[in-house]
């Protein structure tokens, strides 16, 4: 897969900036389908920086009930990467 259509957008609340700031740790929302290698390059490759590791969630939001019935909530995926020490990433 293509780098760009890896990483959807970053992560941008108040842990994830907390995290980037004293952890070197950076989240970003990603494709369902990529594994933690694909994340890895699209960082690297995007971003020109090294990564350290990657963690990722499968993340579920929950079922809605509205007048007309039951409806599921999005699946989406988490990656959190950290980057190395030396590196940085400007997100603003």
């Amino acid at each position: 897969m293509d780098p760009i259509h890896i990483i959807v957008r970053p992560i941008v609340t108040e842990k994830a900036t907390w995290g980037s700031g004293h952890q070197n740790r950076f989240a970003f929302e990603v494709a369902r389908t990529s594994s933690k290698t694909d994340i890895k390059y699209a960082v690297e490759s995007l971003y020109k920086v090294r990564v350290v590791g990657v963690s990722t969630q499968n993340r579920h939001i929950r079922a809605r009930a509205y007048k007309y019935g039951i409806v599921d909530g999005k699946v989406w995926k988490r990656a959190v990467v950290k980057i190395h020490p030396e590196d940085k990433i400007e997100l603003f």
